[in-house]
């Protein structure tokens, strides 16, 4: 199982790029199979781009981080 600390340091290193555009996000849960589910909140929960946010920013910054990782998703 991935550690939440962890993973949410991580998101703590993109949250400036989102709420410098009115969003932001939350960790939701973590399942046994390395998958994160996050919540976009404000202006991200809203935008056309939010799944492109999703993917090409916060998977790929954890990803990076934390390669057990396998996928991140909007809960």
């Amino acid at each position: 199982m991935l550690d939440k600390v962890k993973v949410q340091k991580v998101l703590d290193k993109v949250r400036p790029s989102l709420q410098a555009d009115g969003g932001d996000c939350e960790l939701i849960n973590i399942t046994k199979d390395n998958i994160v589910e996050v919540k976009l909140k404000g202006a991200c929960g809203s935008c056309p781009m939010a799944t492109l946010t999703l993917k090409a920013g916060i998977e790929r910054v954890l990803k990076e981080e934390i390669p057990q990782i396998k996928e991140v998703v909007s809960v």
